[in-house]
C-alpha cells in the first residue's frame, strides 16, 4: 500500500489538474458561445443565397462550375483543430481523411492534392507522405471571410483551368452542444440534386410560414449574374465549414474537459478515502504497540 505521503501528492497532483482542465471548459465554453452566434447570424444570408443561386441554376444556364467530369486530379480540404485535448475530435477528421484519400489511391499520389485546415490534420499529411498544400494558419482557429474567399477563389481557379476535377470538404458540421456530425461533402462541381433538395426544404417552411415566393428581375442578364452569384456562395460554403468546424471543436472540448474534470473528481474522492483508511490503520497500529508496550 502506497504511504500517506505518496497519496497526499497524488491528491494535491490530482486537484492542479483539476483546475487547468475546469478552466479549460469555461475557455472553451465562452469560445463556443461565440461561435454559436457567428453561425446564427450568417444561416440566414447563406439560405437566401442558396435559394436564389438554386432559382438561376434551374435555368440550365452554360455554368462552369456544374459540369461534372472525369476526375483525374482531386483536391481535398480537410479542417481540424490547432490544439489537442478535444477528444475524438482531430482523430475522427483523420479518419475520415484517410477513408477519402483510399477510394482516390488509384489516381496516383502526386494527383491527390490535400488542403489542411489545422495543424493536427497538417501533421498526419505529412505522415502520410503527401506534401500539405498551403492554407492560412488563422482559418481553423480564427476564421475569418477573407482567407475563406481566398482559398474559395484558389480552388476555383483550378478547378475551371482543369488543374483539378474535383474537390472534397470534410469539417464537422455543429448541431448541438453534445452532437458534432462529421459530414463529407463535394464542393466542386456543385451538387445541383443537394442543392434542389435544401430548396425544397427551404419552399416547405416558407409554405408554413406564409411567405410568398419571389419573382426576379434581372439587370444586365441572368449570365453575368450568376458568373458574380457562384463564387460568392462557394466562398460562404467555405466559410461556413471553417465556422462550422470551429464551433465543434470548442463544443468537444468542452465536453472532454468537463468529463476529465469530473474524472479528476472521482479519483479525489477515491484517493481520500484511500488516504484516510491508511491514516487509521497507522493511528490503530501505534495504539496497538502503545497499549502491548504497557502491558509487558
Amino acid at each position: 500500500m502506497a504511504s500517506l505521503k505518496e497519496v497526499k501528492t497524488r491528491i494535491n497532483s490530482v486537484k492542479s489538474t483539476r483546475k487547468i482542465t475546469s478552466a479549460m471548459k469555461m475557455v472553451a465554453s465562452a469560445k463556443l458561445h461565440k461561435a454559436q452566434g457567428a453561425i446564427e447570424n450568417m444561416l440566414p444570408y447563406e439560405r437566401k443565397l442558396n435559394k436564389i443561386l438554386t432559382n438561376f441554376l434551374s435555368a440550365d444556364l452554360p455554368v462552369e462550375y456544374i459540369k461534372a467530369r472525369e476526375v483525374k486530379r482531386v483536391a481535398i480540404v480537410a479542417f481540424s483543430s490547432n490544439t489537442s485535448l478535444c477528444g475524438a475530435f482531430n482523430a475522427n477528421v483523420i479518419k475520415m481523411l484517410l477513408q477519402t484519400v483510399g477510394e482516390f489511391r488509384t489516381l496516383g499520389q502526386d494527383n491527390i492534392l490535400i488542403f489542411p485546415v489545422g495543424k493536427k490534420v497538417d501533421e498526419a499529411v505529412k505522415r502520410l507522405g503527401f506534401e500539405p498544400q498551403e492554407t492560412s494558419p488563422t482559418l481553423s482557429d480564427k476564421p475569418s471571410y477573407q482567407e475563406a474567399s481566398e482559398l474559395a477563389h484558389r480552388l476555383m481557379e483550378m478547378y475551371v483551368s482543369g488543374e483539378i476535377d474535383r474537390v472534397e470538404l470534410i469539417y464537422h458540421h455543429f448541431k448541438s452542444m453534445g452532437v458534432q456530425i462529421l459530414l463529407r461533402e463535394t464542393y466542386l462541381p456543385i451538387d445541383l440534386t443537394r442543392v434542389v433538395d435544401e430548396e425544397e426544404k427551404q419552399k416547405e417552411e416558407e409554405v408554413q410560414g406564409g411567405e410568398i415566393a419571389n419573382d426576379y428581375i434581372i439587370e444586365p442578364s441572368a449570365e453575368e449574374l450568376i458568373a458574380n452569384l457562384i463564387p460568392t456562395v462557394l466562398s460562404q460554403k467555405l466559410f461556413t465549414a471553417a465556422v462550422d468546424s470551429n464551433a465543434s471543436e470548442h463544443a468537444a472540448r468542452t465536453l472532454a474537459m468537463q468529463v476529465a474534470t469530473d474524472n479528476a473528481n472521482e479519483l479525489i474522492q477515491d484517493l481520500t478515502k484511500q488516504y484516510n483508511k491508511s491514516r487509521q490503520q497507522a493511528i490503530t497500529n501505534e495504539l496497538l504497540d502503545i497499549v502491548g508496550g504497557s502491558m509487558q
